[in-house]
This record gives structure tokens, C-alpha cells and sequence, in this order.
């Protein structure tokens, strides 16, 4: 084993055979941290940009934040119920895309997942780097580096993830419940302080939180119906990750749907008593809370600006300050958690986006690589490339989760919608047919939730739509377009390489003829392998093409081919202009011209060395050549290896692996066979 296996093996771990795939299924216990985290660690960041949206108006309008927070919670479960549906209805992990696929055709299925690649990249983006920001209250060696720790932070979850699907879970299962019981536990000792009267106020209390411009005075109903809606688009990021349970249905132990199903209500229970949790206790401790970028509006309780590089820690982390005054240790554990949860929150894009891209690949919208599962029976390939996109997103927005939240969502409600429409047709289908009164009752509540989830999501979409737009939204659906685009281009392109790879009646089974030429640099041992192999192919006609730029060379090699009586005639192609490359691919092209029918099969001779920067110093002729030859129609090109002694030691590292070895390892599946 070389040294990139074996680091690959200590990141990976060993391999897993195919018929383990059974191994990795994950309970409810597992599954909730694994597929939840997206939509619980939202709660640490959306009651941020509802508190944002609203202070624009002034501290006045904090009054409407818990109202807000009810209609965002309304909208969540309405959505997990109708999730509920879809996982009993589409168990096999096809989640919104083959509910609009099936019901509602290609175009509208491929619609979904465009939606869903973005928002799975978005999540990403900005759980960690709201995970970052949530760190750098408490870690001074994080301020400033935000982006840098991000980028860190999204390869070490990539790594994590490529180790499979239930070694991650396990590894996040404990952070994920910590959260959970701290912020649960933070509310409930909240409510105990609040009863004996001694909860103190958050540290942004004192402050005056001046109004945005434009906002002096009275605003008209018209402006705070669009400020109210804003700030109820912006909470609604509380519902991203609710959809990737759906998706995930067959990572669950059996029976998938009913655990699938369970799990939705549980993240459903948590994310909303948490959610309201936040918002209640920053309303009543008298939070101040504006845009990172804007902190010119908060004001020292005597009007003065605050100091040159004041920090304004979250939401989150001002009501845990204060919370737990008496308790540090417990200050602690909630940002702690925290930053963690939202760090870890991003793999539940990466359990789903591999899952997707793997259904998107097999239906041919989506490069076949992202369908192949690598040595964990991970889909590799796709968790490389949503962690290669969020870091560059992660760069280019230097990891403001205020500023990515507005590209955040769209894309998400754009998959719950064409999602419930389908569900409706699927349950209208199938009314037509169904003729029990029991499964027909059960049907049309199925619908009649389906049908009211489409109504609250289509609101939702319309008012994200209209209040984000402008302010960034309008750069994800831009990326959603392309996303289509090149989805359809593969699929086209599939279909077309397809068609064209069809037998037909008129294609011969053999050809007519086969003109075989092993290629000569001199006359060596590997030359001499290569011309007995061709004999052994038996062609039509074989000879040895030399290609001559030095007549003395030329001399020398026909003299020594004479000599030495070799039955195989030497052909010399005489090049002026000291190519090798162009007259080879000439001759063959002049061969295949002659008889159209037949296969010129080209011989090359090639060196296998042990060491890679061995590599470097031979065969790069013949790469070259072969790739030229490759796009030449009726050319056929075979490589005949000559293992020099130095691959010796490639071959010892293989041995040595095997030596290690213990009986039963392979039987056991601990190394590939």
C-alpha cells in the first residue's frame, strides 16, 4: 500500500464490501441528528434575521416578533405533516424530485432539483458560517478568520462524511442532543428565574436602537405589512433541511416509512418548542439586535456612539449571557453547542445532496460518477463536490450568514411546492381506483393535508419571492437556471450518445480486416514482447513502423533488424521535421482509408516503473500518441507493458499489505478483494 492509500485508509477507514450496505442503516436515535441537524441548528440563526428585519422600524416592532414566530411555526408543521405523506407514499429516497417527476413530468422533476442542489449548497454556506460567527463570540482566535475556519471546517465534514453515512451520525449524534438539551434547558431555567423574578436583561438592553432611514416617524400600513412580511420570509429559513428526511428514507432501518415518518414529527416537536423558546426570552430580556453591517443604529444608553469595534454577539449567545449569570459553565455549553450544531448542521446537505445527485445520475440528468459509491459505500464524488461549491461560496460572501440568508430558502419552498402539488395528484390518481372505504378515508385526509400544505407554502414562496428578490434571492434562482440547464444539456447528451451507440442491422459483428502495427523507438526487450503479442492476435497484417529523423539512426535499426532475421516487416516513415506523433497517426489514418471496413490495431510498447516521478521520465510519447489516436475512427490502440525491475517495488508494497493480513480478513471484508 503506497502512501496515498494508506492516508487514505486512516481518513477512510477500511473498506466495506457491497452486501454491507446493510450495516449502515441508522435507527431513529441516529437519524435524527443526521437528518434533523439542518433544521434544529436553524434556530440559532433565524430568530437573528427576525429581530434584523424588524429593527429597522425601531424597538417598537419587537412587539410582533413572537407573532412571527407562531406563523413561522404554523408554516413547519403544516410542512411535516405533509412530509409525513410523501414518506409513506415515496420510501425509496427520491423525496420531492420523484414525487414531481412521477406526478407532474421530467420538466417539473428537474425544476425540484435544481432547487434543491442550490439550497443544499446554501445550507452548507451558512450553517457554517453561522456556526463561525456563533464561535468567534467566545473564541478570540476565530474573529477576524471567519472565512478561513469556514473553509476548514467544510473539508473536515467532507472528510467525516466520506467515512459513511453511520460512522457520521454516530459521530454527531452527541453535540446534536447537546444542543437540543441546552437550549430546551436554558428556556427552562429561564422560566424559573423569570417566575422568582430574577432573570436579568440581555446586553444589548440598555442600547437605543435608532431607525433605519426612511423609517423616521410613522411608516404607513403598506410599509409595515412589507416589513412584517420580510421578517417572516427571513424566519422561514427555519423551515430548510425539513425536506431531507424525505430524501433520506432508505438510509432508516426497517420500516423505513414509519421511522422516516416518526422522525419528521420529532424535529417538528423539537424545532418549534425551541424556536418560540429563543424568540419569547430575546423579546421579554429586551434585546437590541441590527445587521452586522449597520451598527451604526445602536446607540449607548446616553446617545454616543458605542466604541470603535464593538462585537454584537447573537441572539443566542446575549440571552445564554444572561441566562446563566449565575452559571457560567452553562454560558458555555450553550455557545459551545451551538457553533457546533451549526457547524454540523451542513451534514444533513451532505447526506442528502450525494443521495440526490446519485437518483439524478441514474436518471441521466447528473454525471454518472456522482451515482458510483466509494469505499465507505458513500456516494463520494457528490460530497466532494457540494463541499468544493460551498466553500466557494463561503469565500466569495466571507462567510456573512446575513448576507447568504438572503440567497437561502427560495430554492428549498420552490421544492415544497411542486412537492405538494404532486401529492395531490398522486392521491387523485389513485381515488380513481381505490375502491375500500377505509384506504379511501385515509387517502382524502392525506390529500386534504397536502392540499392545505400547498396553500401555506405557496403564501410563503409568494412573500420570499417579493421581500428577497432584490436584496440576493434573485442570485439563487439564477443559479437554479443553470442548474437546469445543465441538467437537461446531460440529459440530452446521454440520449444522444445512446441512440447513437444502438446496433443496428447494417453494423458488422467482425471486421473484414485487420491491419496490425507495433511502433518501434528501437530494438529492446519491450519491442521484442510487443511483436510477439500482435503474432499472437493473428492478423491480417502485421508490421513494425519506425519512425525516422536521423538517417544514421534509421541505418543502425535496419541494420540490426536483418541481423537478428525478424520475420515482421520494418516499415520507416521518414519525418523531416523530427514529429513522431503526426506521421504514426497519418499511416494509420492511410491504412483505415484503404479499407474502410476493417480495424488498424496499433501496438505501443510501454515502460511500468514502481515510482511515480518515474513515470515522468518515460511514456509520455506514448500517452500523447494515444491520445491523439483515440479520436481516430477504425484505429484501435493496445499497450504492452515491460516491467522494468524498478516496479519491483510497487509490487512489494502490495505483497507487504497482503503479509499483513490476518486469516479471515478478507472473508470479513476488512481489505478490497
Amino acid at each position: 500500500m503506497g502512501v496515498g492509500g494508506f492516508s487514505k485508509r486512516v481518513l477512510l477507514g477500511r473498506k466495506l464490501r457491497s452486501e454491507q450496505l446493510g450495516e449502515t442503516l441508522l435507527p431513529k436515535r441516529i437519524a435524527l441528528p443526521v437528518f434533523a441537524s439542518d433544521a434544529l441548528s436553524s434556530v440559532a440563526y433565524a430568530p437573528d434575521e427576525v429581530f434584523i428585519m424588524l429593527s429597522v422600524a425601531g424597538a417598537s416592532t419587537y412587539v410582533w416578533s413572537w407573532k412571527i414566530g407562531i406563523a413561522v411555526a404554523l408554516v413547519m408543521l403544516t410542512v411535516v405533516a405533509s412530509y409525513r405523506q410523501n414518506v409513506h407514499a415515496y420510501p425509496s429516497g427520491g423525496g420531492d424530485y420523484e414525487v414531481a417527476t412521477v406526478n407532474l413530468g421530467r420538466t417539473a422533476g428537474v425544476t425540484v432539483a435544481s432547487a434543491l442542489l442550490v439550497d443544499y449548497v446554501m445550507t452548507v454556506a451558512v450553517s457554517v458560517s453561522s456556526g463561525v460567527q456563533n464561535a468567534g463570540a467566545a473564541l478570540s482566535f476565530v474573529q477576524g478568520h471567519e472565512t478561513e475556519w469556514a473553509c476548514v471546517l467544510v473539508a473536515v465534514l467532507a472528510a467525516i462524511n466520506l467515512r459513511g453515512v453511520r460512522e457520521s451520525g454516530a459521530a454527531f449524534a452527541v453535540p446534536t442532543y447537546g444542543f437540543m438539551i441546552a437550549v430546551i434547558g436554558m428556556a427552562v431555567y429561564a422560566a424559573i428565574r423569570g417566575a422568582q423574578g430574577t432573570l436579568p436583561d440581555v446586553e444589548s438592553a440598555h442600547l437605543q436602537l435608532q431607525k433605519a432611514p426612511g423609517y423616521g416617524g410613522n411608516i404607513s400600513q403598506a410599509a409595515m405589512v412589507f416589513l412584517l412580511a420580510r421578517a417572516f420570509s427571513s424566519g422561514c429559513a427555519a423551515l430548510t433541511g425539513v425536506e431531507a428526511i424525505s430524501n433520506g428514507v432508505p438510509a432508516f432501518q426497517k420500516p423505513k416509512s414509519k421511522n422516516a415518518a416518526t422522525t419528521l414529527l420529532l424535529l417538528g416537536a423539537i424545532a418549534v418548542t425551541m424556536l418560540l423558546s429563543i424568540i419569547v426570552l430575546a423579546r421579554n430580556m429586551g434585546l437590541k439586535y441590527v445587521d452586522p453591517n449597520d451598527l451604526e443604529r445602536l446607540r449607548q444608553s446616553d446617545g454616543s456612539h458605542l466604541p470603535h469595534g464593538y462585537d454584537q454577539h447573537t441572539v443566542i449567545a446575549q440571552i445564554a449571557k444572561a441566562v446563566f449569570s449565575d452559571f457560567p459553565p452553562g454560558f458555555y455549553f450553550v455557545l459551545a453547542t451551538t457553533g457546533i450544531i451549526l457547524v454540523l448542521a451542513a451534514n444533513t446537505a451532505f447526506n442528502g445532496f450525494p443521495v440526490l445527485g446519485s437518483i439524478l445520475a441514474k436518471d441521466g440528468f447528473a454525471p454518472r460518477q456522482l451515482g458510483s459509491r466509494g469505499d465507505r459505500l458513500a456516494y463520494s464524488n457528490g460530497i466532494l463536490f457540494l463541499a468544493g461549491m460551498a466553500i466557494v461560496l463561503i469565500i466569495a460572501f466571507r462567510a456573512e450568514p446575513t448576507r447568504l440568508i438572503q440567497l437561502y430558502i427560495v430554492g428549498v419552498f420552490v421544492s415544497f411546492n411542486l412537492s405538494q402539488l404532486g401529492m395531490i395528484r398522486h392521491w387523485t390518481r389513485h381515488l380513481k381506483t381505490e375502491k375500500d372505504p377505509a384506504v379511501r378515508r385515509r387517502m382524502y385526509r392525506s390529500r386534504a393535508i397536502n392540499t392545505f400544505g400547498l396553500a401555506m407554502t405557496a403564501v410563503v414562496f409568494v412573500i420570499v419571492l417579493v421581500t428577497k428578490f432584490l436584496a440576493g434571492a434573485w442570485i439563487a434562482i439564477l443559479a437554479m437556471i443553470v442548474f437546469f440547464a445543465i441538467m437537461k444539456a446531460i440529459r440530452r447528451h446521454y440520449d444522444l450518445v445512446a441512440e447513437e451507440l444502438v446496433v443496428g442491422d447494417e453494423d458488422p459483428i467482425m471486421p473484414t480486416r485487420v491491419h496490425a502495427i507495433v511502433l518501434v523507438s528501437k530494438l529492446h526487450k519491450p519491442t521484442m514482447r510487443a511483436l510477439a503479442f500482435a503474432k499472437a492476435t493473428r492478423p491480417n497484417v502485421l508490421e513494425a513502423v519506425f519512425v525516422a529523423s536521423d538517417q544514421d539512426e534509421s541505418d543502425r535499426l535496419i541494420a540490426e533488424w536483418d541481423e537478428r532475421h525478424i520475420d515482421v516487416p520494418l516499415k520507416v516513415l521518414y519525418s523531416p521535421y523530427r514529429e513522431i506523433i503526426r506521421p504514426v497517426v497519418q499511416y494509420a489514418v492511410e491504412i483505415r482509408e484503404h479499407n474502410p471496413r476493417g480495424v488498424v490495431a496499433v501496438f505501443i510498447p510501454e515502460y511500468v516503473v514502481g515510482r511515480w516521478w518515474e513515470q515522468l521520465l518515460h511514456n509520455q510519447t506514448a500517452l500523447r500518441l494515444k491520445g491523439r489516436l483515440l479520436f481516430t475512427p477504425g484505429v484501435m490502440v493496445i499497450s504492452v507493458p515491460y516491467q522494468l525491475r524498478g516496479s519491483e517495488v510497487g509490487k512489494e508494497r502490495e505483497d507487504w499489505q497482503l503479509q499483513r493480513l490476518r486469516a479471515g480478513d478478507i472473508r470479513r471484508g476488512r481489505v478490497g478483494r
